[in-house]
């Protein structure tokens, strides 16, 4: 059987019950994680003119643009809905670097909505489902070299999804994802630059899944080899080093999903090791700012080129915080957390951070490598002449180090205390435990009301 026919088969056919019960908790986590971004994220920077410039464009009412309300069409709801999701970087992610459910879960709201309902049975499948196409057809560093993986493997992920709940048959399924194929693209570039071009690829990724879904339902055709073609998926973003054999092997039984990753602090999960190392310093050795005259920490290339760099303040403050093991790691030492409002605009510009990423230095060592994704080493040498080795194989929130339950409460209560448009305590709780018990949900939009804010700003009546 082909890989594309394996990949389609498993989208079309797979039920709740397929699916393993800890693949199911981890969607739930993942469901839960990107209601709070997205309520947190919906008065960032581009957020708040994404959702009036799409409220301008008009068109069917179809779906809802969360947190801010009122129907839009579905792809126009999916888009701006993924921008929230992603705008604080707080989201669920994989190695080497895709954030999948930022793109798939606004995608599968959408269409559930465009669909007149969906269970919520059929939801998590479909989310299950969705965030499992984008994890095998995850790359590797080296494949993607510079390309976002959001922007490259989870337009499949988003268009599974969408398909699912919008009862695409076989054939039109094949067509959707080939058509998610010729959507694939984005850079790493807008991450080094500090733009806000971040969050918009995993609102076009989104969007992409429901504009997918709807052409392949009214006879649009796409490239049938679009996974192992001459010009297919693994020959143009694989660069040849993978087939589709072996990323549809045990497709069904083994769930790559599993490895998602959930971040302990709101910043690039390639900061979260570096910044866990120096809290940890901190509560150990009683180390203050005043103390540190010098840190080292070494990681490797990959990591080096996307956080690495000097830190500096761009057009975005908070996206170059958020992509800077310099400001990361400065910022534990000053404030001793790391928690979303570290990273606005008047917290990034304090003039104490400034001096301290001064005194930090990252260095770039291929001989990392052969210890996984994020490994790092910290040298921390003090005023005293004193110094401090630490060494991590792997980051908090990457398997084999994952979060503690309480570590998942901390990080979703820290996006909903931060929203700029809140969402009542009440809701909030409710939402909590629809997501908890979401297989006996009815339909899925009970959730919808929830997620709209009756505050204009934070403190304020609109």
């Amino acid at each position: 059987m082909r890989a594309e026919e394996k990949l389609v088969s498993f989208v079309h056919t797979t039920r709740l019950e397929d699916i393993p019960s800890d693949a199911l908790e981890t969607v739930k986590n993942q469901i839960l994680a990107v209601v709070g971004t997205t309520i947190a994220g919906a008065t960032a920077d581009g957020c708040e003119t994404a959702v009036q410039l799409y409220r301008e464009f008009g068109g069917k009412q179809e779906a809802t643009i969360l947190v801010h309300g009122g129907r839009i069409p579905a792809h126009h709801a999916a888009f701006v809905n993924g921008v929230m999701a992603r705008a604080l970087d707080f989201c669920d992610a994989m190695a080497p670097g895709p954030h999948p459910g930022s793109a798939v879960i606004p995608a599968a709201l959408a269409a559930s909505e465009l669909a007149g309902g969906c269970s919520g049975q059929d939801f998590i499948t479909a989310v299950a489902v969705g965030t499992e196409v984008a994890a095998r057809l995850n790359l590797s560093e080296a494949a993607y070299n510079g390309f976002d993986p959001t922007g490259i493997c989870v337009p499949f992920g988003a268009t599974a999804a969408a398909s699912k709940i919008l009862g695409l048959n076989q054939k039109e399924l094949w067509n959707a994802l080939a058509l998610a194929f010729n959507d694939c693209g984005g850079s790493f570039q807008s991450h080094i630059d500090g733009s806000l071009g971040v969050r918009f690829v995993q609102g076009r990724v989104a969007q992409s899944g429901i504009l997918s879904a709807r052409l392949a339902s009214r006879g649009i055709t796409g490239p049938q080899n679009f996974l192992d073609g001459v010009y297919g998926y693994f020959h143009l973003y694989g660069r040849d080093m993978f087939t589709g054999e072996s990323a549809t092997s045990n497709l069904g039984t083994r769930y790559e999903l599993t490895k998602l990753v959930f971040k302990k602090f709101p910043s690039c999960a390639l900061t979260a090791g570096s910044t866990d190392v120096m809290l940890k310093l901190i509560a150990e050795e009683d180390i203050t700012a005043d103390d540190v005259v010098r840190i080292d920490i070494t990681v490797p290339p990959y990591t080096h080129k996307l956080v690495g760099h000097k830190f500096e303040i761009g057009d975005n403050p908070k996206v170059n915080a958020q992509f800077s093991i310099q400001y990361c790691v400065a910022n534990a030492l000053l404030r001793h957390s790391s928690k979303l409002v570290h990273f606005e605009e008047d917290q990034v510009k304090d003039p104490r951070i400034a001096a301290l990423t001064k005194r930090v230095n990252v260095i770039a060592d291929k001989g990392l490598e052969a210890r996984g994704h994020t490994p790092l080493d910290m040298r921390v040498v003090t005023r005293s002449g004193k110094e401090y080795l630490r060494r991590l194989d792997i980051a908090p929130g990457f398997p084999g180090n994952a979060l503690t339950k309480k570590d998942h409460e901390q990080r979703f209560w820290d996006c909903i205390d931060f929203a700029g448009k809140p969402i009542t305590r009440e809701s909030v709780e409710r939402i909590v435990s629809l997501v908890t018990g979401i297989e006996i949900l009815n339909d899925i939009r009970v959730l919808i009301p929830l997620l709209i804010s009756n505050t204009g700003s934070k403190g304020e009546r609109a």
